[in-house]
This record gives structure tokens, sequence and C-alpha cells, in this order.
């Protein structure tokens, strides 16, 4: 059976800079992920499916439970370093998987495959969420009622990008690298501040309040329901042009520098805020460079830096009880004092 096609992503009226920081995260997967916070019904979940699905099919070696990439031999699992044997590639849809919040520790980890271990007396490793994540990406809905030890472990594995499990006699290692995209209501709870460090950029959607907006948003949508694969069909072009800009920038990425005037402006701005560690100017300066390359460019330059600003640093300011204003205008504020008005 044909799969359903996922709505497109070039056909998402609105959230554009929710669908710039998913674009960023797809361009440089080391920017450490999106938080995407918001009201319900706003897309959220449809963007990230729509992106994975927008992404080239990225090349893998055949079988591997891990999904390694045949071109980087430092970053194989034990299965395909071992034996000396040449490998065969093949292409595959890069993964979005859900972690739910129910999830337990061993679903998300890997455990001993009881089936292979009552039937053949086998003892094997049955891979869990965190490997089939590798080299896509994991999405957690409502991730700010994620029980505590499920973030600990996410916290560990985002920051070694190694999944390690030591238990019922295994002793497992693989490489356990994504994109990690999460979502949530904040009237629903807050975030631990360690996970909500974690994440390079965080972005807020909200229920457009102007009438052509949610007539476009409705009328789009109704359309798909109706004809999923013709509505697909339409948008094809699209998909293909941002498919071919997103590919150019991952090949420009690596030749795009940052001036030292930049670096500079970074650090002002991050000083201002007041913002703890260097996190803050680190994944500025990322995103930036990210940005300008899927922008064509080959130099960042302030522009850049004050479109990805709010993104990059409105989740990583202290909480000021003199000061109440809502964070993007606190960064708001900061990008004028800095670059002027």
């Amino acid at each position: 059976m044909t799969p359903r096609p996922l709505f497109p992503f070039s056909a998402i009226v609105g959230q554009d800079e929710m669908k710039l920081a998913l674009l960023i995260a797809a361009v440089d997967q080391t920017i450490g992920g999106v938080l995407v916070f918001g009201d319900r019904g706003t897309g959220k979940s449809t963007a990230v499916r729509a992106l994975a699905a927008l992404l080239p099919p990225m090349r893998v070696i055949a079988g591997c439970p891990y999904a390694c990439a045949p071109e980087k031999p430092a970053g194989l699992c034990d299965v395909c370093r071992g034996g000396g044997k040449r490998h065969r590639a093949a292409l595959v849809p890069v993964p979005v998987v859900d972690l739910p919040l129910g999830a337990t520790e061993d679903r998300v980890v890997g455990a001993l495959d009881i089936e292979r271990a009552l039937a053949q007396g086998v003892k094997a490793f049955e891979p869990g969420l965190l490997a089939r994540a590798h080299r896509g990406f994991l999405y957690i809905d409502e991730v700010n009622l994620l029980e505590d030890h499920i973030v600990d472990l996410l916290l560990d594995v985002a920051a070694s990008g190694e999944n390690v499990v030591e238990r019922e006699g295994l002793s497992i290692r693989h490489p356990a690298r994504f994109v990690l995209v999460g979502s949530g209501n904040p009237e629903e709870g807050e975030l631990r501040p360690q996970l909500l460090d974690r994440f390079g950029l965080s972005v807020e959607v909200a229920t457009p309040t102007d009438l052509p907006t949610r007539v476009e948003v409705v009328r789009r949508r109704d359309a798909f329901e109706r004809d999923p694969a013709g509505f697909a069909a339409a948008w094809a072009p699209e998909e293909a042009k941002l498919r071919r800009r997103i590919v150019a920038a991952r090949r420009r990425l690596d030749d795009t520098t940052v001036p030292d005037a930049v670096i500079e402006q970074a650090a002002r701005l991050c000083l201002s805020l007041g913002t703890d560690g260097l996190r803050g100017e680190l994944t500025l300066v990322r995103a930036a460079r990210a940005f300008a390359a899927f922008e064509g460019e080959r130099v960042v330059a302030a522009p850049h830096l004050r479109r990805v600003a709010p993104p990059a640093l409105r989740h990583r300011l202290r909480r000021n009880v003199l000061d109440e204003t809502v964070a993007t205008t606190r960064v708001e504020r900061a990008i004028a004092e800095v670059f002027g008005a």
C-alpha cells in the first residue's frame, strides 16, 4: 500500500520563525535541536514531520541497526567496524522517531531481546528509540511533561553522542546523534533548566490572529485532506526547490566564515542579556553561519546574527524579578542596543 503523503513543509502558512529554526537545524545538525512552545493546533508536529520528508534520503550501511554512514568510518558502530569487510550502501529516508511520554527506559535506550533469548538462547541487544533516531530527528511532544529520569538520560546521550547500555549482562555502545525537537504548551508546565539549556534554538508559535492567514490555513489543510496525493504533487516543485537550498547550504557551511567583528557582536549581545556560560554565543554564531549558508552567503554579517538572535537566546535569560518583560522583548531590546535601532 502506498503511504499517505505528508503535508508539504513549504505549504505551511506563517509560523516563519519555527520554519526557519527547523531549516537551520537541518543545515547544521550540531545546533542542538529546536524547542517549539506555543498553542495547540498550530502545526508543530506537522512541521517536524514535513521537514524530515523534505530532506534528501541519507546513505547508510545496509543492514546496520544504527544507520551508520559509510563515508564516516570514525563514527561506525562495533558491528560495522569489525570484520574488515566492504560495506554495501543503501539510501533510506531521514528518520523521525516519536518519544512518547510514557516510554520506559528500556524502550528508549534498548534492552535484552527477550524473544531471541527465550527462543534461541541468544543474548542479543534490541535497539531502542535512540538507535532508531540516529542521524535523524527525535521528536518529543509535550516535552515539558517528560519524566525526570528520561530527561537525565537524554541529557547524557545528547552531550556524548553515544548511547551506553550496561545491563542484564549486556555491554553495548552505539552512536546516537540526532536533532532533538521538543514541543509543548507552557501553560501545562515548565521545562527543567538543564534540558532547556540543551536546546540550541527555542521558538514561540501562536494561533494566527489575522483573518487572511486563518482562511489560507483552512483552505490548504482542507485541500490536503480531500486529495493528499494531488496536493503533494502541486507543491512538489516548491519542495524540490527548498530541498536544493538545504543541500547547497550544507555543502557551503564549512566554507562560510564568521568575521571577528560578528563574533564580538554576538558576545556583546550575550553580555547585555547576562546569559550564563558561553553556550549562547556559540549557538548564536553557529545558527548565524547556517542561516547565512542557507541564504547563499559565504560570510556571516550582522543581519544574519540579528535574525537568529531571538530563537538562540530567549530561553537562556535569567528571570529578573525587577523586569517582568517577556524574553522576546528583552532580546529585541538588547539587539537594538548592540546593533542600533
